[in-house]
């Protein structure tokens, strides 16, 4: 059945017949639109119908070609004349015109349609009719919302988004996500993730090689990263929470890989409270069974080192305990009398040094410790590993030393002397929090020692 209705002219020669098969092209043209087509002439009467309207409304061709505009059937009698009014009004507008209105399928149902309607001139540039173009309004609406979702995403959203090609390069970058990354959007377009951040690259790009051969994760992940491009130079490590979406064409007959949509959210600081409410809970543990187990042993010496093997869990790599000699005048003399092993973990022990002082070069932590009746802290920082080693005998301490927190053992208003926190490489320089609870592991200590002196005395 063909989209149009033919008609011809006649004059005195009979009727004029059409060019072979250009009717059928016609039909052809419009039943492979995509969109909704039909044609009035300048009487209103419906000369085309393609499928897709069709579709929409139910109406064959053959039922719609050769009506008189929609009313009766295609719109409610009392529409009919408005919107035949809006759609002949074509005829004498430049240009298209739009408009909305509902329209009546074959079964009954009620569809609200935007159209775009124009003039069709004839030769003599007078207006034949009519040709108008139809669609669904939910499908419009539809496609303007997915557009207006991307631009808000790319442009307003609180959270980074970075649409990720083949090739594991960012294609596309919204603001968020260019602060986060320390660069302009357009500067980030194109390079590889390993120019862009240090640690965590590798899990990342695993992540993202994942989705592209096997779909999305269930859930988000959170990924520890450092920043590279940061205005101190140094990398700055962030937690971000991922979720990631394979982006595949809507146009190809099976699905065509475009890339990966990565969406980011920082929480860092999320993270880092949750982890030191969980480093508290596991101190205040530790510090509850290292008293449970400090009152089973007879010997207050013995309480004191079993106060540092349950400090030093999670904490440090080695103690020290430097008691003072003598008076305690300057210049401060401390003898050592329990340490860890210096090659591998274990538990702290007495030392028989025969009572003979440390030798502590000028500046130790340690007597700088004593002196001051509080916390110190020093590091090799990030030192090649023979320099950290040579930094570590200077002072007295294991080879494998890097950070250390030296505190001072007081009870009953007497300094009685310091014990020496140290963390190998592969742990974090000592902070604030960390002097705050090893103050309260060298207050129980130093209560034992104390009491060990009373009865040795």
């Amino acid at each position: 059945m063909s989209a149009s209705r033919r008609s011809g002219t006649t004059d005195e020669l009979g009727p004029e017949e059409p060019e072979p098969g250009g009717a059928e092209l016609l039909a052809a043209l419009l039943d492979g639109m995509d969109a909704a087509l039909c044609a009035f002439d300048a009487d209103g009467v419906v000369t085309h119908w393609n499928r897709e309207a069709e579709r929409i409304l139910g109406w064959s061709a053959a039922e719609a070609v050769g009506r008189q505009g929609f009313a009766g059937w295609a719109v409610r009698t009392a529409d009919a004349e408005e919107v035949e009014a809006r759609l002949l009004s074509a005829m004498e507008a430049h240009g298209r015109q739009v408009h909305e209105f509902a329209l009546l399928t074959k079964d009954g149902g009620r569809v609200l349609v935007r159209t775009q309607s124009a003039a069709v001139r004839g030769g003599d540039g007078k207006p034949s009719g009519v040709y108008c173009a139809f669609s669904e309004v939910h499908a419009q609406i539809d496609l303007e919302r997915s557009i207006a979702l991307s631009e808000a995403l790319f442009e307003n959203a609180s959270w980074g988004v970075v649409l990720v090609d083949a090739d594991l390069r960012p294609a596309v970058v919204n603001e968020h996500a260019a602060r986060s990354l320390g660069m302009g959007r357009s500067a980030l377009l194109g390079r590889p993730l390993g120019e862009l951040l240090g640690q965590g690259v590798e899990e990342l790009e695993s992540a993202l090689s994942h989705v592209l051969a096997e779909g999305a994760p269930p859930a988000p992940a959170e990924m520890w990263v450092s920043v590279r491009a940061t205005e101190s130079g140094e990398p700055e490590r962030r937690c971000w929470r991922s979720g990631f979406l394979r982006l595949a064409s809507p146009l190809a007959e099976e699905p065509v890989p475009l890339g990966v949509a990565w969406l980011f959210l920082d929480v860092t600081e999320a993270k880092q409270t949750e982890q030191e409410a969980a480093q508290l809970r596991f101190r205040s543990q530790q510090l509850h069974r290292a008293a449970r187990a400090a009152g089973e042993c007879e010997d207050p010496t013995e309480a004191a080192t079993v106060q540092l093997d349950f400090a030093l869990a999670g904490f440090a790599d080695h103690a020290l305990i430097d008691l003072v000699a003598g008076e305690g005048g300057p210049p401060v003399r401390l003898v050592r009398a329990a340490a860890t092993p210096a090659g591998a973990p274990g538990p702290c022990l007495p030392v028989a040094k025969a009572g003979l002082p440390v030798r502590y070069l000028d500046g130790h932590p340690a007597p700088q410790c004593v002196d001051r009746v509080g916390s110190v802290r020093a590091s090799a920082g990030t030192a090649p590993p023979e320099r950290a080693r040579e930094w570590a005998a200077a002072r007295q301490w294991p080879e494998d030393s890097v950070h250390a927190l030296c505190t001072v053992l007081r009870s009953r208003g007497r300094t009685l002397g310091v014990v020496t926190f140290l963390r190998g490489a592969s742990r974090t320089q000592f902070e604030r929090a960390d002097a705050a609870y090893a103050e309260s592991v060298s207050a129980r200590v130093a209560a034992s020692l104390d009491l060990a002196q009373v009865r040795g005395g």
